[in-house]
């Protein structure tokens, strides 16, 4: 797994080649959701609301920054580290 981003106590992290949809993974503390990329929603997990919030708002800022990660991990290349949210 790679960490991608890091704001506000959330890491950010894709697997490389992981299952479809393109997603990342979300954790706080010892809660983790798996994010879908397009559309941005929760395939699976749980945040607290207000983490939800700011994953959604970094993730709608950064969507097609994750896409090209997600492409490039699933063809075994290194992903791109990527702001985090301020």
């Amino acid at each position: 797994m790679l960490e991608l981003s890091r704001f506000y106590g959330i890491t950010i992290r894709m697997y490389y080649d992981d299952h479809p949809p393109p997603h990342f993974h979300a954790i706080y503390g010892q809660q983790e959701a798996q994010v879908g990329i397009d559309p941005i929603t929760v395939l699976n997990g749980q945040l607290p609301r207000r983490t939800l919030s700011m994953v959604f708002e970094w993730s709608a800022l950064h969507q097609r920054e994750l896409m090209q990660n997600w492409v490039r991990l699933q063809t075994n290349q290194r992903a791109e580290k990527i702001e985090p949210l301020e």
